[in-house]
Parts: structure tokens; sequence; C-alpha cells
């Protein structure tokens, strides 16, 4: 058994604690809050036998031989790189970092001490998604002409949502890094590199009630995201993303080549992971849905589609442990992400096309 230890407890209550639970070789040794007596609880709660408000406290802990982390994305590099340091196996949360200058060092420090380290991209571990992986491997659609991406969600859609750190860019906030970290990781995954790109960032509710004292206060990140992408083989893709609309169709993505079309899509509001269907048509074909293999599927089923996909990522980590070959995604496809929402920022604020260099020379 693998012990782990939970870093951050919302997502980490909601997604970590039940899959970590739930897997055979895993097994919840600690958990870390800020907050000691919160931190207790939860232990209480899930049968957990340490709780500490000091992350050194708990690395120190020899049953503590990997550490899951999905605290805010500000506290992700400092985290990361204590739990590597301290040569655990790490999970952290996406966005990776604040910058890929920061996600590069965690991957090279990880490298370095030889343990493994993913990131929690769990689009590639959907049923659906891998199938679509399939189809478009084996030429289904033929030579790529277009791709189009919509992302569409209202997690952010009420303006009475009190401010928090995912109103500040400089605490990693906004939907670019909440939607865009994954959308860059799947297209990267799906298509193959990018060369350049062009983004617009546009913030729908400017100001946010701060709770700390009733009054408004100013929200700096990006609530919509319009991305147009060159891919390395020529192909344009186009990315819309928001956290602020209500759209009947909110993951979407089509697929046009010069010997068929492929659709995967999904019209489920809250769950993001259950839902997704697959359609391809040839030329002159009607669109019609495909079914998904039966061996892609999740073995179990619950009620959260988060902890199926999740089960899976920790399936990925647990395997690379055991073996102590590097898995992917690792904190590589980590960087990659983060490099292109740090030139969709720079893209947006110079107005301008941007060059993307190759993963291999920004990590050289």
């Amino acid at each position: 058994m693998i012990g782990v230890a939970i870093v951050g407890t919302g997502f980490g209550q909601k997604v970590h604690i039940p899959a970590f639970q739930a897997h055979h070789q895993t097994k919840i040794t600690a958990v870390y809050h800020r907050d000691i007596n919160k931190a207790q609880d939860i232990a209480t709660a899930n049968n957990i036998p340490h709780a500490s408000d000091n992350l050194a406290e708990i690395l120190a802990l020899p049953e503590v031989q990997a550490v899951s982390i999905s605290t805010p994305p500000f506290l992700h590099y400092q985290m990361g790189k204590q739990v590597l340091e301290a040569g655990k196996h790490l999970l952290l949360e996406k966005p990776t970092t604040l910058n890929a200058t920061e996600a590069k060092e965690l991957y090279q420090l990880a490298k370095a001490k030889g343990v493994i380290a993913t990131v929690d991209f769990e689009f590639r571990f959907v049923p659906a998604w891998q199938y679509f992986y399939q189809l478009l491997s084996s030429g289904y659609v033929g030579n790529l002409r277009l791709i189009k991406i919509d992302w569409l969600g209202s997690s952010r859609a009420d303006t009475s949502r009190p401010w928090n750190w995912y109103s500040s860019q400089e605490k990693g906030g906004g939907a670019l890094g909440s939607l865009g970290s994954h959308a860059f990781d799947y297209i990267h995954w799906l298509f193959g590199s990018v060369s350049k790109l062009n983004a617009y960032l546009n913030t729908a509710i400017p100001q946010r009630i701060d709770p700390a004292n009733g009054e408004l206060k100013a929200v700096n990140t990006d609530d919509n995201c319009l991305l147009s992408l060159e891919l390395a083989n020529g192909t344009p893709c186009q990315v819309s993303i928001s956290a602020v609309v209500h759209a009947a169709r909110p993951h979407w993505i089509e697929v046009y080549g010069d010997k068929g079309t492929l659709v995967l899509g999904s019209e489920h509001q809250k769950d993001y992971i259950h839902g997704f269907h697959v359609w391809g048509s040839q030329p002159g074909q009607p669109l019609t849905e495909m079914e998904i293999p039966q061996q892609l599927l999740f073995p179990q089923h619950y009620a959260d589609g988060r902890i199926c996909a999740f089960l899976r990522v920790v399936d990925q980590w647990v395997q690379g442990i055991e073996t102590q070959q590097e898995i992917t995604p690792s904190l590589k496809e980590g960087v990659y992400s983060q490099l292109l929402m740090d030139l969709s920022h720079q893209s947006n604020e110079s107005k301008m096309w941007v060059k993307v260099p190759s993963l291999e020379s920004f990590l050289a």
C-alpha cells in the first residue's frame, strides 16, 4: 500500500479522499489544512490517522510516501517543491503553477529526485475521450483541416458570487487557468504541439463582493478566453472558453478532415466528466453517434464523475510509483500547458500573435 497525504481539502474532500479510499493500492495516512481544527475534523470524519497544519510535519512521517495537492494555484509551486525535496511522489492539480518557469523547476526537481510526479489532466482518462483519441489516431478524419472547441460554463455567472482567489491573477485565478489548462493539455494530446497562438481575454464581471468587508473589489482575472491556435502541422484551431455563460452545449469539440468529421460533446451542465458522446461522419453521410467500446468504460460508477476519472489518474500514478517509470501525463505535460497559458497572457497584452517554442527547447 502507498501511504498518501492529502493537501487541500475543497476539491480534495469531494474527489481526492473518496478516490484514494476506493483505490486498492493507496491508503490515506495524513491530511493537511492550514486550520488545525479543520484538519482534525476531516481526519476524524474520514478515519485518517494524522492531521496537521504544518506540511513539513506531514512530510517527515515515514508512512507518507506520496502527496496529493489540490490547494489554490498560488500555493502549488512552494508546496510542490517542498514535497519533491522531501523525496515524496507528487500528484498536483492544475494549473500546475503560476508560470512555466516554476513548472519547469518542479519537473526538473522531480527528475533529479527520481520520484513520480503527475498532473490531474483527467480528460485523458474519460472513456469517450479515449475513444475519440483512438479514432483520430486511426486516421478517421484523414488530414486535419479545422478544429473548433467550445467550453462554456456558468460556474462564475452569478454576479453575487463573492470575490476569492479565483478573482486574482496573482493567485492563479481565471477561466484560462481553470479550464484552459485542461484544454491546452488535451489539444497537445489529441492533435500535437502548437506553433503559434493569439489570445483575447475578457473580464465580464469586473467587480465582486469582498466577503471580508462587504464592499466591491476589483476582479483582474479572465471570464472569457478566445484563442486562435496554429498547430505545428499547420491546422487552425479555434477555442472559446467561458465561465460566465449558460450554454446548452457546455463542452464541444469538432474536428474536420479531408476524409471525415468527428465530434465529441456533452450537454451535461453539472458533471463535466459524465455525459460525453462521440459522433462521426464521412463525406456525404449524416453525422451518426458511435458506440464507445466496452473496454474503455469506467469499471465502477460514481455519482460524481470526477471520482471516476480521478481514480484512473491515481491508477496510472500508482503504476509509475511501483515500476519507477515516468508516466504520461507527468509534470512535463504540466509545463507545456503552463507555457501556453503564459504565452496567451502575453498575446492578450501585446494584442499580437505569439510563437510557441517546442517543449524540448523550453526544457533544455
